[in-house]
């Protein structure tokens, strides 16, 4: 089975993290990161984890969410609102679809964000997928853990199917590499717009979550787009 990181931004109470703790190890899973300020953990967390304090002692700390990414090969942000480009967030069903893709030495990382506010527009965009849990839509809102254990459960299920040959997929790194690089090409040639080229990369990266490239086409992608970086340039230098 791929391995699963859960990744906390700034979570403002201790007992809450020690709830995820606990939900994460209801189901199997251990491995915890936290973005960011740490709320003070001792002895809060510890009670809350109730039985789940080795997860909490051993949860890593990341200075950003790039950090805390790093090494994965699914990222996916939770959001009770739209996802990215408009399309609506996964179904915690249809991300397991997307888990099953994996394989067992990758990893999918999914973030939640701050207790009273989420993720910000940035933070959404810097992971591949979003994904939300159905609920009643006069009372959407779930509480931290809560959330944590709902996305446990789907994931813990045992497999429908038997996982077929896949090819590796590129990690979070190489993706960012991927984007960082088209975004400024397109940016170069006036397709984006200096003052917001957000609003139309947007969905060009939606596109490519949705393709769910392998790392060899993303080697191919980047041959592609070091030779219009060089067309480009020697254009520039002829004219």
């Amino acid at each position: 089975m791929a391995g699963l990181r859960i990744v906390l931004v700034e979570p403002r109470e201790g007992g809450n993290v020690g709830a995820v703790a606990r939900a994460m190890k209801n189901f199997g899973f251990r491995e915890l990161t936290i973005v960011g300020a740490v709320p003070e953990l001792h002895p809060v967390a510890e009670w809350w984890a109730s039985g789940a304090e080795d997860v909490v002692a051993s949860s890593g700390r990341a200075a950003s969410l790039a950090d805390a990414l790093a090494g994965s090969h699914l990222t996916v942000a939770t959001s009770s609102g739209r996802g990215r480009g408009d399309q609506r967030p996964l179904t915690t069903r249809e991300l397991r679809e997307r888990w099953d893709l994996l394989r067992d030495d990758e990893t999918l990382a999914i973030v939640f964000g701050r207790e009273n506010s989420g993720l910000s527009a940035r933070e959404l965009g810097a992971c591949e997928l979003t994904a939300s849990v159905d609920t009643n839509e006069d009372f959407p809102v779930l509480n931290l853990a809560q959330s944590v254990a709902i996305f446990c459960y789907e994931l813990s299920r045992p497999r429908s199917r038997a996982p077929a040959f896949m090819e590796a997929r590129p990690t979070a790194e190489m993706m960012g590499l991927l984007h960082s690089r088209t975004r400024q090409l397109l940016l170069q040639i006036g397709f984006l717009h200096e003052n917001n080229p957000h609003r139309i990369y947007d969905e060009l990266q939606a596109i490519l979550a949705r393709a769910a490239i392998t790392e060899r086409e993303l080697t191919i992608l980047l041959g592609v787009l070091r030779q219009l970086e060089w067309a480009c340039a020697a254009g520039q230098a002829g004219s």
